[in-house]
């Protein structure tokens, strides 16, 4: 019971900072906020990972709380689809590619930035 409540305070936390970071930066011309929240997501992920490769020593509790729960309320896969249908049906094709590409290419970057940031920086 414990677990589960450790990501439901993360999964809360991230989901309420990712409200205001998307209503903020989104608007009706492209899904910045959902772009952004995503990539960020990927970089604490990545740190976290690092860590994790470095010491081993992350608590089951903290990794809970922060990569299950806050990590997976701030990330949106879902909104990220959404917003790539919405492209697709108004035939909006040059930001659905730059979109669906920007968003793996800086997510997937993001991730091994915060593993060298992990091992380089924080170390």
């Amino acid at each position: 019971m414990n677990q589960f409540l450790l990501v439901f305070l993360g999964g809360g936390l991230g989901s309420g900072i990712r409200y205001l970071i998307s209503g903020y930066l989104n608007n009706s011309t492209f899904p910045l906020g959902t772009l952004t929240v995503n990539v960020i997501g990927s970089l604490l992920m990545g740190i976290l990972l690092g860590e994790l490769l470095r010491n081993h020593n992350l608590s089951t509790s903290l990794l809970l709380f922060l990569a299950t729960g806050f990590c997976g309320g701030f990330t949106t896969f879902s909104a990220f689809a959404f917003e790539n249908m919405e492209f697709l049906k108004n035939g909006d094709y040059p930001n659905f590619l730059l979109y669906t590409f920007g968003s793996l290419t800086f997510g997937i970057a993001a991730i091994f930035l915060g593993i060298w940031i992990s091992k380089t920086i924080i170390a």
